[in-house]
């Protein structure tokens, strides 16, 4: 009888001492990424390049795999650019996004098409509020200039302009 339960205490201590090793293993792997995630973070904020829309639609090459800030206009989301081979951004996972041309008057509705905005779509479905006209900032990286025209994913997409519900200031951010 002393025998087996022995055997069972020293069943249950390995199972024990398992099952705790690869939670120990799992949490230190998790607190790595939260590190390496805010490490990131803290380098594209460093690193960014505060520009002017038509300056990255003129200079595509100059920002090529740089970090990018800009404020714009918001116009609408679309499908524009998405598909493409030569910089695959599929329209099942992306969506594109349209700012209003900074060069021409209030008035007028012209899309700057030249520069092509891509976000996730998850991300993108936080921000299905957004009017025409809204002001927003905008942060990704140029990672393509075919076709001569700027190529950015979208990291993230602020609404400079936060909405009212009932008569809450709510800010609408979008981050990948």
């Amino acid at each position: 009888m002393k025998c087996l339960f022995k055997t069972a205490v020293l069943a249950l201590l390995s199972v024990v001492i398992l099952n705790s090793y690869p939670a120990a293993v799992l949490a230190e792997n998790v607190r790595e990424e939260v590190e390496n995630k805010a490490t990131i973070q803290k380098f594209r904020l460093e690193n960014v390049s505060e520009v002017n829309p038509l300056e990255l639609v003129e200079n595509p090459d100059m920002f090529m795999d740089k970090e990018v800030k800009m404020t714009a206009q918001f116009h609408k989301f679309s499908t524009l650019g998405l598909d493409y081979e030569r910089v695959m951004r599929s329209s099942k996972d992306y969506i594109s996004i349209l700012i209003k041309r900074p060069d021409v008057s209030e008035k007028y509705v012209i899309p700057l098409s030249e520069l092509k905005l891509i976000i996730k779509r998850e991300q993108a479905e936080d921000l299905l509020d957004m009017e025409s006209g809204d002001k927003v900032e905008i942060t990704g990286k140029v990672f393509s200039s075919a076709l001569k025209d700027p190529w950015v994913d979208v990291y993230e997409l602020t609404s400079l302009e936060p909405k009212t519900v009932d008569g809450k200031k709510t800010d609408k951010k979008a981050k990948k």
